[in-house]
């Protein structure tokens, strides 16, 4: 069975950092576009990064400059490193990976930034 399994998630202060990563199986992980999503409290869920295969990322604008997605191919692994993170950044982040209809999503992972 495909499986993402997200870890890293945590409380932290605002200002704080954060890395997030996510352990792929059971797919030929190097076609794979990867995406970091997440769903704050009574928000709809939303795309934050995303990297190609070959390494191509973009990022929604409220993270641009705080935020860096990155990959390993020989790992299996895409990992989101957060930095100077804000309380509106609290949301359950969820690790998705997609090559054409196929679409598998992690469990997601929890993260709070509070004082």
């Amino acid at each position: 069975q495909v499986q993402l399994v997200e870890s890293g998630g945590d409380l932290v202060q605002p200002g704080g950092s954060l890395r997030l990563s996510c352990a792929a199986s059971n797919i030929i992980f190097s076609i794979y576009t990867m995406n970091w999503y997440r769903q704050a409290p009574g928000k709809q869920r939303e795309l934050v990064a995303t990297i190609t295969g070959s390494g191509i990322t973009d990022y929604t604008d409220s993270v641009k400059g705080r935020f860096v997605i990155s990959r390993d191919n020989g790992k299996n692994t895409v990992d989101l490193q957060m930095n100077s993170l804000k309380p509106e950044d609290t949301a359950v982040y969820q690790c998705n990976a997609r090559w054409n209809t196929l679409s598998y999503w992690g469990q997601g992972t929890q993260v709070t930034v509070s004082s």
